[in-house]
């Protein structure tokens, strides 16, 4: 049985309101599970995403990490909060994700990744890329110290991966896939502007085409797209904000790997999508709401026998 954890942003939604959960998603059976929900009022409520709703996913043993948009907490199994972690340096969170004893984060507000030392529970590294003419340049920073960057969101990096060659970052204006291989960054390959998600998959890429409404992955000799899930208009809820860019549907974000030929897709209204690159169908989907401002974000497989 396939278990899947997901996060959700409400984009757009009010004070008093619920601006995201988490849920566990019971593949075979269709079934969801709201786990979390998120309902502070302490968030800066300005524009779209901003402050709202729950991101990154990450496991380490027994605990599960997720990210909001400027703290990192820690849950056991169960989502009991065990505990919870800030830097000056962590704002507009997206992706996280896990490399031996460090969780990476992406801090998309300035520019910048950031790393936590999981056996010492705190911030301990940072790293600032900017670019120029589409060269980009890296610099180490103290995360918990005060000569770090300026809030400048120029690249708006929203995925790290962490794997033994390096991590992979991207961004809606990377224009591609960046490797930092511990002392230097480079594109990887180019991408298109707006992607989501995007990291290495078997011998390509895989990411979340949010402008093109698609998920694809390209390899040398393989290209497979997958179109995001769209409804007829009468199914959906608070479709009277007026801004596309505040909420609409179809907006294609989080993305996890099943197995070497099954994929698992989010979008909004929130839903999740199972794609098989196999035969190049969408097996299913399953739809959490049908309000147009809800929109998945985490999205991972559940490494827990529940």
């Amino acid at each position: 049985m396939t278990i899947l954890i997901a996060t959700s942003v409400v984009r757009g939604s009010q004070q008093g309101e619920s601006h995201g959960g988490v849920y566990l998603v019971h593949v075979n059976e269709e079934k969801v599970l709201q786990t979390i929900d998120w309902n502070t009022t302490n968030i800066d409520w300005q524009g779209r995403g901003w402050d709202r709703g729950l991101r990154g996913i990450a496991f380490d043993g027994e605990y599960v990490y997720i990210a909001a948009s400027d703290e990192l907490f820690a849950y056991d199994r169960k989502f009991s909060k065990l505990d919870s972690f800030r830097s000056p340096y962590l704002k507009h969170c997206h992706e996280i994700s896990r490399y031996k004893r460090r969780l990476y984060l992406t801090s998309t507000a300035f520019d910048a990744l950031l790393g936590f030392d999981l056996d010492k529970q705190r911030f301990s590294w940072g790293l600032h890329i900017d670019s120029e003419e589409n060269a980009f340049r890296s610099t180490a920073f103290d995360p918990i110290g005060n000569a770090g960057p300026p809030p400048r969101n120029l690249l708006h990096l929203n995925a790290v991966c962490a794997q033994e060659q390096g991590l992979y970052i991207s961004g809606l204006r990377t224009n591609g896939l960046l490797k930092f291989d511990g002392k230097r960054i480079s594109k990887t390959i180019s991408l298109p502007h707006g992607v989501h998600n995007a990291r290495p998959f078997r011998n390509g890429v895989l990411f979340n085409d949010s402008q093109a409404n698609v998920v694809r992955y390209e390899a040398p000799a393989e290209r497979k797209s997958f179109p995001v899930p769209h409804y007829r208009p009468e199914f959906l809820t608070h479709t009277d904000l007026g801004d596309p860019r505040i909420a609409r549907q179809a907006f294609g974000r989080g993305l996890c790997a099943i197995s070497g030929n099954l994929i698992a897709a989010g979008s909004s209204p929130s839903t999740i999508a199972i794609h098989n690159l196999e035969t190049g169908d969408t097996d299913m989907t399953v739809t959490l709401s049908y309000d147009v401002r809800n929109a998945i974000h985490g999205l991972e497989v559940w490494p827990f026998e529940d």
